[in-house]
């Protein structure tokens, strides 16, 4: 009978093993909460830099010109001619573009919709008169 009390653990050693991955789970997850915001941020910024900098290749082949924000999708993703008409890539009469594959999703929207409206209603937003595009998910990152 002594054989089966020396085999085991207890029930107290069982519950401090317990409370020790409890607390140590309480202090590595949010950690890793925090590191997926931060790569979130991260990906807008990149994604912003890049349309930004395709943005003023397109104005600087365009004559001046910025995309419109009507056609902003086509005019960045495929081929396009000196006025801003597009066509499918390698129509001839249409050299220019495209600059972007696609619009980048943004990864707090999980969309990748264009508009001039209010933060919040579209994954980004552009400003067609000016050029400015960025995020349109929240007001923090808006300001990127």
């Amino acid at each position: 009978m002594s054989d089966r009390h020396t085999r085991g653990f207890t029930l107290v050693e069982v519950l401090i093993v317990v409370v020790i991955l409890g607390v140590l789970a309480a202090m590595v997850v949010p950690q890793f909460a925090s590191a997926t915001g931060e790569s979130r941020d991260g990906s807008i910024r990149m994604n912003l830099h890049r349309v930004r900098t395709q943005i003023q290749v397109y104005k600087t082949e365009h004559d001046g010109q910025l995309p419109t924000l009507a056609a902003f999708e086509q005019q960045m993703t495929l081929a396009s001619d000196v006025d801003g008409a597009t066509a499918a890539i390698g129509t001839a009469g249409y050299p220019l573009g495209p600059y972007l594959v696609q619009v980048p999703l943004n990864p707090k929207t999980n969309s990748r919709t264009v508009s001039a409206d209010s933060i919040g209603s579209s994954a980004w937003y552009y400003n067609e008169s000016t050029g400015e595009f960025r995020a349109n998910d929240s007001v923090e990152t808006s300001l990127y």
